[in-house]
């Protein structure tokens, strides 16, 4: 696996020479720079996972150096400050432009050596904090029972050792960004970044620069394909990909290096891609949606997440793992699930599998006073739950006493909702359910005060 890529920047060659040599016998990959304007171009090459930046330099002190990353689309990484002469109002502005901290001159090897790996600690558990703030890990370890997870289990065990790329296929709610995290986890990339892009999320005139990045001579600025070097990029939705980015991808896959949107000089990544569909991607292919190079490029190993109704010897492990889980997350008080409900359940076709049932059991605690969940309660749970058909009638939420132009608005905020809630939060499924071009919808998501992030899928 990639090593953690460090850049030290230093106007002394003595020192530059011998921070190199000590990092460099640590395992780290090092680059060296002179110069801010040596320190830019390096930036440039590659992204650094930690950056070294002495504070005094001829052409430019680090403080400026610092202040203009910050503002030229944040820091790319944790930045450790050098510098023989600080001062504590150097320390502290170093700081309040989000240096991670501050080593003096002469260096002290060993300080250095443990402050790089507290740096590459911190950003490490930062991405797995942003990581699971917006997602609840499917319980592979502890649900079990069924032969059709213990079989996923077996399989995803025996691909976690390895490094090949995956396409996970399920339904709609099976939690396959979950899975995929699991099998980045216990791989040997777990220390690396874990990078998920989310096409239908990303507004079709922003695609460009957040998969690849852009280069326009004086500020750099990496995309999420970069982010993931050295560790794992996972496609959410991979058939949500537009023509041109997935002849881009296609196109990073086969030669293991990306150009940057304005660059000028390929950039080498090293990934492992784990992509998930709901989509039948064959027959996309054969229908001319999908480019078929890029299919196999992904479909390594397909991987199938069996919907929660072909494994219902797990909802009674699953109703105590996530009773547990809300209760201790959202301080809100255990309940037991006795065995009548158990089998109301069991006997449930959960059209919206993990995510339905997660969102019942969090509901069930919320509004509910007893220890034991009563079948009345599930049963009106899940009449509520219970999704639309196309053919039903649906009653409309909208206050006939508005105007005209309210109301309208009333019913298409309703409209828009209850459709990306069939779409699985996917932007793109949406825009063609509605029929509207995507700028467009994004544009009256926004004029409507719906948040596609907040109502985004997690399969």
């Amino acid at each position: 696996m990639t090593s953690a890529r460090i850049l030290v920047v230093d106007d002394e060659p003595d020192i530059r020479g011998l921070v190199q040599e000590i990092l460099e016998e640590e395992g780290y990959a090092v680059t060296t720079a002179e110069s801010a304007a040596a320190a830019r171009e390096a930036r440039r090459g590659q992204r650094p996972d930690v950056v070294l930046l002495d504070i005094w330099m001829p052409d430019l002190d680090g403080i400026s150096l610092l202040r203009e990353w910050n503002e030229r689309g944040g820091l790319p990484c944790p930045v450790i400050m050098m510098s023989g002469h600080g001062t504590v109002e150097t320390a502290v502005e170093a700081t309040r432009l989000g240096a991670y901290d501050f080593v003096e001159k002469p260096i002290s090897l060993a300080k250095l050596l443990l402050t790089v790996e507290r740096a590459l600690e911190a950003s490490r558990l930062r991405r797995e904090n942003e990581g699971l703030r917006s997602q609840l890990l499917v319980p592979l370890d502890p649900v079990a029972t069924s032969r059709a997870t213990q079989a996923l289990r077996t399989q995803t065990e025996r691909l976690a050792a390895h490094d090949t790329w995956i396409l996970v296929q399920g339904e709609a709610g099976t939690d396959t960004e979950a899975l995929a995290r699991w099998l980045h986890e216990r791989s040997a990339r777990r220390e690396a970044p874990f990078v998920t892009v989310r096409p239908g999320s990303i507004a079709p005139e922003h695609a460009a620069i957040a998969l690849f990045g852009s280069d326009d001579g004086g500020t750099v600025q990496y995309g999420l394909i970069e982010q993931a070097n050295g560790g794992t990029l996972f496609l959410d939705e991979v058939a949500d990909l537009d023509p041109e980015l997935q002849l881009r991808l296609a196109s990073v896959f086969a030669q293991r290096a990306l150009l940057r949107c304005g660059g000028h000089e390929a950039v080498p990544v090293d990934l492992r891609v784990i992509a998930s569909t709901t989509q039948d991607l064959e027959a996309a292919v054969q229908a001319g949606r999908f480019r078929e190079d890029l299919y196999y490029q992904i479909r390594v190993v397909p991987l199938l997440v069996p919907p929660l109704r072909e494994r219902i010897e797990d909802i009674p492990e699953l109703l105590r793992y996530y009773a547990d889980f809300f209760a201790n997350r959202d301080k809100l008080p255990y309940r037991l699930f006795p065995v009548a409900v158990q089998n109301r359940l069991r006997n449930h076709p959960w059209p919206g599998n993990l995510r339905e049932l997660r969102n019942l059991v969090q509901r069930l605690l919320i509004l509910g006073n007893a220890p034991e969940v009563a079948l009345e309660e599930v049963e009106l749970a899940l009449g509520q739950a219970a999704p639309a058909r196309a053919n039903a009638a649906r009653p409309l939420d909208v206050d006939f006493a508005l105007p005209l132009r309210e109301a309208r608005e009333q019913f298409e905020r309703a409209y828009l909702l209850h459709q990306l809630g069939e779409a699985g939060g996917s932007v793109g499924r949406l825009a063609k359910a509605v029929g509207m071009e995507r700028t467009h919808l994004y544009r009256k998501l926004k004029d409507l005060g719906i948040d596609p992030k907040l109502a985004g899928r997690e399969d």
